[in-house]
């Protein structure tokens, strides 16, 4: 596909200033923008705004869409007219949005507008998963929505980007659809920034007392995909195996602190064992740095397999053992396969410790850059951007 007079529509439904734009899209742009010299205009939600805004930043034009949580549809209506006369005016013939939510903009672009390109990156069943953790009914309109427009993008656009395999065969099930121009791209990370020259900084292991201590790291949110009250009972269970003053829970997250209080307190878990910070996305390496092991609490639904996990690829990247439930992607193959952590085979007191037993052995009696080393190469391996590149010159080079 040559692409050199071209100019390409990135789309997503997220804010410019999200971790899931800042390291979950843009790498990947500037990625596609060497192998085919185009001029991206990115496209995301913007905060507070009334109007669309058109800026350039850095390699890349920034289009920010406003939203509204009253007039939801019209605001959407509005925003797809406006994206509409930008891909006329600008001439741009190649779109590629992020996520099924965002695909269904690109399929509605692409319908009105003939010869567009449409190949959409991080296709995954979201619909369904929406309503396997119970955030949507099955007979709301929000799944119905997505789920038509998820089979919609299936099957005109000219190339989908997995985030793990098998994907195809639940297209084939579900949307009744079977598509042959597709690549599977899992959820790279940054390998220079996340590495061991951030282990176990001396500075921040002294302000929060985590010298000698067993750190539990999550970087994350709670409910919705992620679980929540099964996530405390795990950390109880821990605090209860490792001793209160040895075992501490760091918590990487803006969760409410009431929230996070009565979780706590439900779960009878000192207060002194969670340690909650919200840092940049650029500090995280070094607060992952600080932990002995990972947790990852997905819920385990079935869309889930087809997902892909960011964080467990900058865990692994940090050289962290990561707990996990079943059939998360196939990250929780790769973990029980080599030993690079703990799968929860159950959601109960049993699994919970069959776990935390197995977490102990890997971590007793070797250094954290023994462990490191143990866990780094999954990274390198799986997460590395050297896969993405390799997919987009299959499309574009």
């Amino acid at each position: 596909m040559k692409t050199n007079s071209n100019r390409i529509l990135v789309i997503t439904q997220w804010q410019f200033e999200d971790p899931l734009v800042q390291t979950y899209t843009l790498p990947y742009v500037e990625i596609i923008q060497k192998i085919t010299s185009c001029y991206p205009y990115v496209v995301t939600v913007g905060k507070n705004l009334n109007a669309i805004s058109i800026k350039k930043k850095g390699k890349f034009i920034s289009i920010e869409l406003p939203s509204s949580k009253t007039n939801l549809f019209l605001r959407w209506l509005l925003n797809i007219l406006s994206l509409w006369k930008i891909v006329r005016k600008k001439n741009i013939k190649i779109i590629h949005p992020w996520c099924t939510t965002a695909g269904a903009i690109g399929a509605i672009l692409k319908i009105m507008n003939k010869g567009i390109i449409l190949n959409i990156d991080s296709f995954e069943p979201h619909a369904e998963s929406m309503v396997e953790n119970k955030t949507w009914n099955k007979f709301g309109l929000k799944f119905k929505a997505l789920f038509y427009f998820e089979k919609i993008e299936a099957k005109i656009a000219n190339y989908l980007i997995f985030g793990a395999d098998g994907m195809e065969k639940y297209i084939q099930q579900k949307y009744k659809i079977i598509t042959k121009n597709y690549s599977v791209k899992p959820a790279c990370v940054d390998l220079t920034a996340f590495s061991k020259e951030f282990l176990q900084n001396k500075e921040l292991s002294s302000k929060y007392n985590l010298e000698d201590k067993i750190v539990c790291v999550y970087a994350g949110k709670f409910g919705g995909i992620y679980l929540e009250d099964q996530t405390f009972e795990f950390i109880s269970k821990c605090e209860k195996y490792w001793g209160k003053d040895r075992f501490r829970f760091l918590l990487l997250s803006n969760v409410d602190n009431d929230y996070l209080k009565t979780k706590i307190t439900g779960h009878g878990i000192e207060p002194s064992t969670c340690i909650k910070l919200f840092v940049p996305h650029k500090q995280v390496p070094l607060y992952l740095g600080l932990a002995n092991f990972a947790i990852s609490p997905y819920k385990p639904v079935p869309s889930k397999r087809y997902c892909a996990p960011i964080k467990n690829g900058e865990y692994w990247a940090m050289g962290l053992p990561v707990v996990i439930p079943q059939n998360i992607s196939v990250d929780s193959e790769i973990i029980k396969e080599s030993g690079a952590g703990a799968i929860l085979e159950s959601l109960d007191e049993k699994g919970y410790t069959d776990a935390i037993k197995q977490i102990d052995t890997i971590i007793k009696g070797k250094s954290r850059i023994e462990v490191y080393n143990q866990i780094r190469p999954l990274a390198e391996k799986y997460r590395n951007f050297n896969i993405a590149e390799s997919v987009y010159r299959k499309i574009y080079g």
